[in-house]
């Protein structure tokens, strides 16, 4: 199956799960209040799907699946039937109201403790956080850091695989500050190093490389692994298992002498000869071209064949039984809610990049490349982006459900709801915010798709 293709359908299945998860939230305690529900949806626009339930309930699949709704029956929407007043949504108590509302975001929470669970019990592999040598002048340089260092903590936060790393560094590092590392050295030894951050520091996914923490690279044959589909390796008929010989006749000698080569030649025509099964063949590659805080780098496309005892080495699997993996998938969501707020926060006040939003199109790319690793990488996937999902809907933005939220909260403190020309506004201005907000996603999304 091609790149795209898997891309839509992993996308497809994403929007699907998680939006029928956020509105059947809504739905279920809908019921259970009382609540006379008159359409479940997934999707907007014409249906391609309906069917009445024998409860009632028109089931429907829209036509476009970037949301979803649940219509119930209510005064402000329509005339209530006599004898069905106390069905209506808008003449429930103002806690019930709470709750159906709530429930949406909630659910994704569950959904995400439930895949956790999930993965937590069947076993996670890790990257551990091993380090190389980092480039001179670089901040990891000047903090003393050395080829094998392996963190253990960040400013005393747990650190023990690489995407806690980053999730650590995104969170706590901030432009002239200064994080406190604790690592074990190649031998085995604690040590601590004092990482200066430049002024200029951004969080986004160049902070490894900008900082100098480069993960560990092995010394490796120059043999290629893998390729990206699309990648510019595979435009030039690079295959798995081919080993390169030279490039514009120079030898290679490893894997890293081929990606320093590849890297400082962007968008430039190489003659590369490659042998394989004994049969040599001669190749123009032209690296794609990607900006980094380096400069302009060069980008093949393609991994490095990894013995498996050396990647068994690098990976850590976490497992646990089944109710350390409740507790711990409880941690998780509720640590991966808190990260997603702080970073939107800091994103509100600059602290963070807002190249860090990402739209339908980064979505579904992710969604491919975690489908393509296979169940559990695509389960953690969804289980990141209920996450998101269910913090989002939780801001007080009028048009999302915490901006209903926020309008209840009034009213109860208040003692009568908020005047409809006040909810009127406040519907106009969370929509003007919604769309710059998925307009920049969006330009965010084409900028990383269509490069430099």
């Amino acid at each position: 199956m091609g790149q795209p293709l898997l891309s839509f359908l992993a996308l497809i299945v994403t929007l699907g799960v998680l939006i029928t998860v956020h509105e059947f939230g809504h739905f279920w305690v809908a019921r259970r209040c009382g609540v006379r529900v008159l359409r479940f949806s997934v999707g907007f626009g014409r249906p391609l799907w309906r069917r009445l339930g024998r409860d009632g309930v028109e089931y429907v699949i829209g036509a476009i699946p970037l949301g979803g709704y649940v219509r119930m029956l209510d005064g402000r929407e329509g005339e209530v039937p006599a004898g069905s007043e106390a069905q209506a949504f808008d003449r429930q108590p103002v806690a019930r109201r709470f709750a159906i509302v709530a429930a949406g975001p909630l659910f994704n929470f569950i959904f995400a403790i439930l895949a956790y669970c999930v993965l937590f019990s069947s076993g996670v592999p890790q990257v551990r956080p091993v380090l190389s040598a980092p480039p001179a002048g670089t901040a990891a340089a000047v903090a003393g850091f050395q080829e094998g260092d392996e963190v253990v903590s960040i400013d005393g936060e747990g650190a023990g695989s690489l995407d806690l790393v980053l999730m650590r560094l995104a969170e706590l590092a901030k432009p002239g500050g200064t994080l406190e590392i604790r690592v074990r050295d190649q031998y085995g030894q604690p040590a601590n190093r004092s990482l200066a951050l430049p002024e200029d520091f951004a969080a986004n996914g160049d902070m490894l490389s900008t900082l100098g923490l480069l993960p560990y690279r092995p010394r490796l044959p120059a043999v290629i692994g893998g390729l990206i589909a699309e990648g510019a390796g595979a435009a030039a008929g690079l295959q798995v298992g081919d080993r390169v010989v030279s490039v514009d006749g120079e030898r290679i000698g490893d894997w890293e002498q081929w990606a320093a080569r590849v890297r400082a030649h962007p968008g430039q025509a190489m003659q590369v000869t490659v042998e394989h099964d004994d049969v040599a063949r001669t190749l123009t590659l032209i690296p794609a071209v990607r900006d980094t805080p380096r400069g302009k780098e060069g980008l093949a496309g393609v991994h490095a064949a990894v013995p498996q005892d050396l990647a068994d080495s690098l990976r850590v699997v976490v497992r646990y039984g089944p109710f350390e993996a409740a507790a711990a998938a409880v941690t998780k969501t509720w640590e991966m809610s808190a990260f997603t707020l702080r970073m939107l926060g800091r994103m509100l006040v600059g602290e963070a990049s807002l190249d860090n939003l990402s739209g339908p199109l980064t979505i579904a790319q992710m969604a491919g490349q975690s489908a393509a690793v296979g169940w559990s990488a695509f389960l953690s996937f969804l289980a990141l982006v209920s996450i998101s999902l269910g913090v989002l809907n939780l801001l007080p933005v009028p048009v999302l459900d915490g901006g209903h939220l926020a309008w209840y909260c009034v009213e109860m403190v208040k003692g009568s709801p908020v005047s409809e020309a006040v909810q009127g506004v406040g519907q106009r201005i969370g929509l003007a915010l919604l769309l710059a907000l998925m307009g920049l996603a969006f330009y965010n999304d084409l900028a990383r798709l269509l490069g430099p």
